[in-house]
């Protein structure tokens, strides 16, 4: 399939084919979810933490005496039923990422660029140069409509142009090894270069 390659400046830069098992896929949002909750479980941080009985800080002397009093039978304070006892089955510290096969990740990456195709939310630029700039790249990009838009470059990302773009919000640019799903999806706009057409297409092949 084709589509066409535009610059920065809105300017027309010919046309570029893109792969249909990268792009022409039906997409399946189970797939999606399933590579999305990968992604986020792995960025939890999984610090949370309550303090056991063991970890409370009370005295360990029986609260009253077991007999006589019409109450129930108590040893500590510490017990999870008073308040400011120790906490049952509460959170620990631990891991929230679990695995999933390299090949269902690159599967996830393929249908989420081929999700943006589908609803016309793909662009092909040239290249994202720039002269450092941060007001004349806005300018650019107010031209083109670009409201929250991820730029996906090639190997390495233009400094300048990342320079520029650090002030402007809802952009933002990733060389082709950190494209995500996650990232792909929650923009409204995927922009895409020439060269991260091809390093792309080298990645997921």
């Amino acid at each position: 399939m084709k589509l066409d390659v535009i610059k920065l400046d809105g300017g027309k830069a010919g046309s570029v084919d893109l792969d249909e098992a990268l792009f022409g896929l039906e997409p399946r949002t189970d797939i999606l979810h399933r590579v999305v909750r990968w992604q986020r479980n792995n960025a939890q941080a999984g610090t949370h933490k309550v303090k056991t009985r063991s970890e409370v800080k009370y005295s360990t002397k029986k609260i009253y005496r077991q007999k006589g009093t019409g109450g129930a039978r108590h040893g500590a304070r510490s017990a999870p039923i008073f308040r400011g006892g120790g906490i049952y089955k509460g959170p620990v510290v631990r891991s929230h990422g679990h695995d999933l096969p390299k090949k269902f990740r690159k599967l996830g990456l393929r249908h989420a660029l081929s999700a943006k195709m589908a609803a016309g939310e793909l662009v092909v630029i040239e290249d994202a140069t720039t002269s450092g700039k941060t007001a004349a790249l806005a300018k650019q990009v107010k031209n083109l409509g670009w409201k929250r838009a991820l730029v996906i470059d090639g190997a390495s990302v233009d400094q300048d142009f990342l320079a520029a773009s650090r002030n402007i919000e809802g952009l933002d640019i990733l060389p082709t090894m950190g494209a995500n799903v996650y990232d792909i999806l929650k923009r409204d706009t995927l922009v895409i270069t020439k060269a991260g057409i091809e390093a792309l297409e080298a990645r997921l092949k």
